[in-house]
């Protein structure tokens, strides 16, 4: 490798090796690249001096520029831990509820035989404990007068079963006290027999709000119907007075065709 020369030092600071090997090599002439060195070493770290300075106040400068975009700022406190209710679930409505409950109640039994009641004679008539038979011979005679009636000619027993309740409930808003479930005699049913008559009856018991009921009179439907007393109770209908009786509503079996 060729020696280095002054001129060649005047570009690049020497090493100390080469610093050394100079002033072996060239004596006092050595002296003024070692100068040429120092000088250059000088000028670099005063660069980089002046670089760092110049960095530092641009970010301090930087930070002013921030400080004074977002004003003062005030330390936050610890934040207060403020625990959140549980919130319940949402109650059921309580007319829910009760409708759920009327329901159940009210559901009728196909199961029911009423003939295993006391309170039964041959005419199948029927009173609930506690209630004088002399009720019954008085609704037989038509002491009430029949307020509203039901015709469940063509209906299923399900159908059927769902129309009694629906009918007797509307019947104790209404304050009626009389009612009379047309059933049929089943002359057109299977070996003559009369399905819902028996049917009926056994509903019928079941139904707390049922005191007494017994066949129909001829005039009023004779075997193919049932006259069905409530207890007192409900809206007040002036149930009591045979006007009451809404003809235009409630027309007699014999009008039909």
């Amino acid at each position: 490798m060729a020696p280095r020369t002054a001129a060649a030092s005047a570009k690049a600071p020497l090493t100390p090796e080469e610093l050394a090997a100079a002033l072996k090599r060239e004596g006092l002439a050595g002296l003024a690249a070692l100068r040429e060195s120092l000088q250059a070493q000088a000028v670099r770290h005063r660069a980089q001096r002046v670089a760092a300075i110049v960095a530092e106040r641009e970010a301090l400068a930087d930070a002013d520029v921030f400080r004074n975009a977002i004003g003062e700022v005030e330390p936050l406190n610890v934040a207060v831990r403020v625990p959140l209710p549980r919130v319940p679930p949402s109650p059921l409505p309580l007319q829910t509820r009760l409708d759920e409950e009327a329901v159940l109640h009210e559901a009728l039994s196909d199961e029911y035989d009423p003939e295993s009641l006391l309170d039964t004679d041959d005419s199948l008539s029927y009173c609930r404990h506690g209630v004088r038979e002399e009720v019954v011979r008085k609704l037989r005679r038509g002491a009430w007068i029949v307020q509203a009636q039901l015709d469940l000619h063509g209906m299923r027993r399900e159908e059927a079963r769902e129309a009694l309740s629906e009918f007797i409930r509307e019947a104790v808003k209404r304050g009626l006290r009389c009612l009379r479930v047309i059933h049929g005699k089943g002359l057109g049913s299977v070996g003559r027999e009369p399905v819902l008559k028996g049917k009926v009856r056994a509903w019928l018991v079941q139904k707390e709000e049922v005191i007494a009921f017994c066949q129909a009179r001829p005039h009023d439907g004779g075997a193919g119907a049932v006259l069905v007393l409530l207890k007192p109770g409900g809206t007040p209908h002036r149930h009591g007075h045979p006007q009451d009786h809404d003809a235009r509503s409630h027309r007699d079996p014999r009008e039909r065709s």
